[in-house]
């Protein structure tokens, strides 16, 4: 704590004091009004007045009394009280006030320590897609495979939780709240378009021949000389064929020889990608093709073509509809032929299907099912369908196609 100075102007009226003090004791022997006032108390008391003496005889007036010192502290100190000397004596001097002393500033208190946010709640976990089910094998009715199961939802991460106020300082921030988890992808397939075939496979060389592979049925048939059909041992084949008359490959599923109503088929789809080379002669088809029984009917849904599209192959125009995102032209048409039906050796006509769409497509997903609606709606009836597989067709030419991606499924 620092202590009080004195002001200058208390100074020079202490040394005037002295001055006349010495004065007045030459010019008279007898005592004279000097006593000195009491300092006022520390603390800031006023001096005590000078209380002055009975003046001498001479004719000098009585000296004033002594300036008190002011106290210590703010307050002023006390007046100091002189008495008069005999002869008119003067008043005692006013004692000069104590120094006043600025009191010291309270220390400022520190602030509080801001409180930490809350931890960030942890996401929830991505769901496990489902597998997609493997067809069926065999020439007998195969059984379709499970779909996959759409996988779950993440699970919602936590909140974190809120900072909690520093004591006096500035309240805590909230914590931040965890992010919802992932929701779990499904079992659809997703298919490559740049896909490429995979190595390997097995080329079969042949005007009429059928087997399996990767769990699905395949079949080459020529009314001409052979061509070449190669399987692989994953959904996927390649054809090929050179002034071979009417080809036919393809690859898919077989339900057997009694068939199945499509009503009991569920949902068949079909997932592919191809890119072909050369010629096909005046007609060819790419895309999907069947059978029924019991009425026998022949169908194609028709999606690409080495010639243009649309076309019309000779029959009755039953309107349009809109499937997997394009238009297609329904078609009835009459036929006849020996030998190149699945409906037996006696039956030599029959009708044919057709869903020709208006625009190429060599690539994405065909459902084969909403042409079955589409057909029923504009009074083509199946029968019990034998087969849906993915097609080319060639109506001569020398050329080749690939379908790096070839899959059918069903699913109830």
């Amino acid at each position: 704590m620092t202590l009080p100075r004195r002001s200058p102007s208390s100074v020079r009226v202490f040394k005037s004091f002295l001055a006349a003090f010495a004065l007045a004791a030459c010019a008279n022997s007898e005592p004279s009004g000097n006593e000195t006032g009491t300092a006022g108390a520390s603390g800031g008391t006023a001096g005590t007045t000078g209380s002055g003496s009975t003046g001498g005889t001479g004719p000098g007036p009585g000296t004033a009394g002594t300036l008190g010192n002011g106290g210590s502290g703010s307050s002023a100190g006390s007046v100091g009280t002189g008495s008069g000397g005999a002869g008119s004596g003067s008043a005692g001097t006013t004692g000069a006030a104590g120094a006043i002393v600025t009191g010291t500033a309270g220390t400022t208190g520190t602030a509080g320590t801001t409180g930490s946010a809350g931890a960030t709640g942890r996401g929830g976990t991505t769901g496990t897609a489902g597998t997609t089910g493997v067809a069926g094998r065999g020439g007998t009715t195969g059984t379709a495979g499970t779909t996959g199961v759409a996988g779950r939802g993440g699970t919602t991460g936590t909140a974190g939780a809120t900072g909690v106020a520093g004591r006096g300082g500035t309240t805590g921030s909230g914590g931040a709240t965890g992010s919802a988890g992932s929701t779990g992808t499904g079992g659809a397939t997703t298919i490559d378009c740049s896909a490429v075939l995979p190595s390997g496979g097995t080329a079969h060389n042949s005007s009429n021949a059928q087997g399996t592979a990767a769990g699905m049925n395949w079949s080459i048939w020529t009314n001409s000389g052979p061509g070449t059909i190669t399987t692989f041992s994953v959904p996927a084949f390649s054809a090929s064929w050179n002034n071979s008359g009417d080809f036919l490959a393809r690859i898919g599923l077989s339900f057997g020889n009694s068939g199945k109503a499509v009503s009991a088929l569920g949902t068949v789809t079909a997932q592919y990608t191809e890119t072909k080379t050369g010629s096909a002669g005046g007609y060819s088809y790419v895309g999907i093709y069947g059978w029924s029984i019991n009425p026998c009917i022949e169908w194609y849904i028709v999606d690409d073509s080495f010639n243009n599209l649309p076309f019309n192959p000779g029959g009755t125009s039953k309107g349009t509809v809109t499937i997997d995102g394009g238009t297609y032209n329904v078609i009835q048409r009459s036929t006849t032929g020996t030998g190149g039906n699945r409906c037996g050796s006696s039956v030599t006509s029959w009708n044919q299907f057709y869903s020709i769409r208006t625009s190429k497509k060599s690539c994405g997903t065909i459902t084969i099912s909403d042409h079955f609606k589409a057909w029923s709606a504009a009074g083509l009836t199946l029968g019990s369908v034998l087969e849906a597989s993915i097609l080319i067709e060639a109506g001569g030419g020398s050329g080749s196609i690939s379908f790096p991606i070839a899959n059918v499924t069903s699913t109830p």
